[in-house]
């Protein structure tokens, strides 16, 4: 028997414009849509990739909880910034959160959606 699809937004009105959730579950997997690190609180797009990839982690980690997944569950991230030249200013913000952890992870250098975003995180967790 097929487990039910639960969906998870942050309230974002882009998820139903582009057709996408926050996140989705689907048995003892979480599938976290790419985050970018826009300030829910204040509306904004932080300056820095420092402040961004905080924001990323938040989002990602109160996606989760809703979802009934922490971090902990966390088996596969994939990091997408702009510049190579950021990968050094991420790592050890990612290895605050990640570094007990050790999920499997990739980093892709690319442009995103909009020039204001400098990194942009997915991650899936499993409960198994």
């Amino acid at each position: 028997m097929r487990s039910p699809r639960k969906l998870i937004s942050s309230g974002s009105p882009f998820e139903r414009t582009a057709g996408y959730s926050r996140a989705l579950v689907q048995g003892d997997w979480c599938f976290v849509s790419g985050t970018t690190g826009y300030d829910y609180a204040t509306m904004t797009m932080p300056e820095t990739v420092e402040e961004q990839t905080r924001n990323c982690l938040k989002t990602i980690e109160g996606a989760l909880a809703e979802a009934g997944f922490s971090l902990k569950d966390v088996v596969r991230n994939h990091y997408y910034v702009t510049d190579a030249a950021l990968a050094d200013v991420v790592f050890p913000i990612l290895g605050e959160t990640f570094s007990e952890i050790r999920p499997a992870a990739t980093m892709v250098v690319c442009d995103l959606i909009r020039p204001e975003m400098l990194i942009e995180i997915e991650v899936t967790a499993f409960r198994g």
